[in-house]
């Protein structure tokens, strides 16, 4: 206790992605203050977007989504977003020590060995420990935590690991690495309109911004905004069967019986939650609409087996009724 307050302990990192790595580093931090309060401090918007702004790179999880994460899978109490401004980012790691604590009182910091911070990242661990006995707070270090992939290998969760096994299409390892479906929450928006025509209406979606797997045909779920779930084979790619057009992610949302659901055509500006469950090929260009078609007939055989096969139960007996 601090003068009669509650122990608050604050884990510093970028959490894209709010994997179980960063729920281990949380685990620690609430064991130190047990019922005192845990706190994540973070930066908004990425400090590479800062750093490095001639080369964008997209978000596992962007502001809200992450913020949601932190509290109802890490469990903190609050979340602290700081701006990543070139004057914070050039302060010396004491400036930003004294600065933080000025906006957030704190008894204890959590961190990996690998922690860096300050101008240049010349801070670590060390520094930190040696700031914690100038100023009276502690310095865990929480070990490394590694996950089994679904081969049987090994890997630390980390946010670099996620964002190479999803660059690769791997979306079921990257799982192992969140603790969860890699998950797109984004709103539906108008294509090409040809999936209508060919007897697969999609639902695309507006992506910008996020990391998208590698190109290709994956088996997943939709959560709807009225809360229900549908089977969803997804694509991802520039369709090049139909000649290159930019990058895309749409899916089709089926019923259990693997016919599409009747959804208005223009179902656009609403939100979907589209899960990434697993693989089933990569993308493909095709010499004939025929030949398209009959591929996409196994896909949609291997989208049904991998929904029978995942742990998330799918509630859409019949297609839902139309949204307002």
């Amino acid at each position: 206790m601090r003068g009669g307050l509650q122990m608050q302990a604050v884990v510093i990192g970028n959490f894209d992605g709010v994997h179980v790595g960063h729920a281990h580093l949380f685990r620690i931090a609430r064991e130190a203050v047990g019922v005192g309060r845990v706190a994540a401090v973070t930066f908004e918007p990425l400090p590479a977007a800062v750093l490095r702004p001639d080369r964008p790179m997209g978000r596992l999880t962007p502001r809200d989504e992450r913020r949601q994460l932190l509290r109802d899978v890490c469990g903190v109490d609050s979340v602290l977003e700081l701006e990543p401004t070139p004057e914070l980012l050039g302060r010396t790691p004491e400036e930003f020590i004294a600065d933080l604590r000025a906006r957030l009182a704190f008894d204890a910091v959590i961190e990996g060995p690998d922690f860096r911070f300050g101008r240049a990242r010349m801070g670590g661990l060390d520094t930190l420990r040696a700031l914690g006995m100038e100023r009276g707070f502690r310095v865990i270090e929480a070990p490394p935590l590694s996950v089994e992939l679904t081969d049987g290998s090994s890997v630390e969760a980390r946010s670099s690991i996620a964002r190479a096994l999803l660059a690769e299409g791997r979306v079921a390892d990257a799982a192992c690495v969140f603790g969860r479906p890699y998950e797109l929450r984004c709103t539906t928006t108008r294509g090409d309109q040809r999936g209508r025509t060919i007897g697969w209406p999609t639902m695309n979606l507006d992506a910008a911004g996020r990391i998208l797997p590698a190109d290709g045909v994956y088996a997943g779920a939709a959560t709807l905004p009225d809360g229900r779930t549908a089977i969803a084979a997804i694509s991802v790619g520039t369709k090049p069967t139909f000649g290159e057009s930019p990058r895309t992610c749409e899916a089709t949302l089926l019923a259990p019986d693997g016919a599409p659901l009747s959804l208005p055509l223009d179902w656009y500006g609403f939100p979907l939650r589209l899960r990434f469950h697993r693989w089933i090929r990569g993308m493909e260009r095709f010499g004939s609409l025929e030949a398209l078609l009959a591929r996409m007939e196994v896909d949609r055989v291997a989208v049904l087996a991998a929904a029978a096969s995942a742990a998330e139960p799918i509630d859409h007996p019949s297609p839902p009724p139309a949204l307002p």
